[in-house]
């Protein structure tokens, strides 16, 4: 942890709902921290954030809210799709909020790893480099053959394993680090998003990927901080800006480990839910929806008024840990 200091769930609620104190990583700050919860609160909601700035984070949460990595593309001499990706595993601590050090486990350095991105059909060849101090394996949802699992095939550090499969079935589903003991390996950061597209494409939209994701800073098997892509209250502090009247699409993955649910909130409007993306009519129309672990939709919606709109865990706590955002939404973007 490079001497930086952890802190309890409490602490990082008394930071978080306060925002006039931040997250400064220091005995300090910590105690004037738990002393303001104790007084009345700001009933401002611009407070429900941290102060200070990430420097140090794996992801760009604004870049990587729309940055898919679609493989090195060929065609091989049946005409089919060929898509090469690169993965490698390997140990490095990110800033998840400022001043708040983890000691993550990362595919290509970063949490979440690479969105990948194929369409239903094409041959997929992943190439994992272990890079990393510990044993890891990429388990891959959707439908493939066992020897490409990625569970009995464990890699050790300085080895390499290719999975190679056909891509299906259509829909929005995920990665992750299946060697035991697994929820180590998941909350340490070894997961990502995998979407395959199906052969005619979806409507245009607005697209985004959120990963809902959280951190146990002093391991005591309790999520300290909450986020969706990495950085707690990334979204609250940078709003989203999108277009009025135009189609949003959210990838909304839960690779959240220790709570058992997670969960998102819109306001202002009301979504329709695609569950696991792997049909083209959505299964329900509502602006809460909640997800278990490994669970993932994809969302779409219109914002027809102006303004900023919230979205956020309906877990309070979740939100007040970081598990909130803000779509700010424009006539036109500049």
């Amino acid at each position: 942890m490079s001497g930086k200091r952890t802190m309890t769930r409490r602490q990082m609620l008394a930071r978080g709902a306060l925002g006039a104190v931040g997250v400064a990583a220091t005995a300090k700050a910590v105690g004037a921290a738990e002393k303001l919860a104790e007084l009345e609160p700001s009933h401002d909601p611009n407070t429900a954030s941290t102060v200070g700035v990430v420097t140090n984070a794996s992801v760009d949460p604004m870049t990587f809210l729309e940055e898919f990595d679609f493989g090195r593309v060929s065609t091989l001499p049946s005409g089919q799709t060929l898509r090469t990706f690169e993965l490698h595993a390997v140990d490095r601590e990110i800033e998840i909020a400022p001043g708040v050090f983890f000691p993550a486990w990362t595919y290509n350095g970063q949490v979440p790893g690479p969105t990948l991105r194929a369409t239903e059909g094409d041959l997929l060849r992943m190439n994992f480099h272990n890079r990393s101090s510990h044993p890891h394996t990429i388990h891959f949802h959707g439908i493939h053959p066992a020897n490409m699992d990625g569970v009995f095939e464990v890699v050790e550090p300085g080895e390499t394993f290719v999975y190679e499969f056909v891509a299906k079935p259509f829909g929005l589903h995920l990665y992750h680090c299946h060697t035991v003991p697994i929820r180590k390996h998941i909350s340490k950061g070894l997961y990502g998003t995998f979407i395959i597209d199906p052969k005619g494409g979806r409507p245009p939209a607005r697209e985004m990927v959120m990963v809902a994701n959280g951190f146990d800073t002093n391991f005591d098997g309790d999520n300290e901080v909450y986020a969706v892509n990495t950085v707690a209250f990334a979204y609250q502090k940078n709003p989203i800006v999108v277009r009025k009247g135009e189609l949003q699409r959210i990838y909304l993955v839960n690779a959240l480990e220790f709570d058992p649910i997670n969960s998102l909130h819109l306001h202002g409007e009301l979504f329709h839910v695609y569950r696991t993306g792997t049909s083209l009519e959505p299964s329900d129309y509502t602006d809460t929806i909640m997800m278990c672990q490994g669970e993932r939709h994809i969302l779409e919606f219109t914002f027809d008024e102006p303004g900023r709109f919230m979205f956020h865990a309906h877990q309070s706590e979740f939100t007040e840990l970081g598990w909130m955002g803000v779509f700010n939404v424009v006539d036109v973007v500049a």
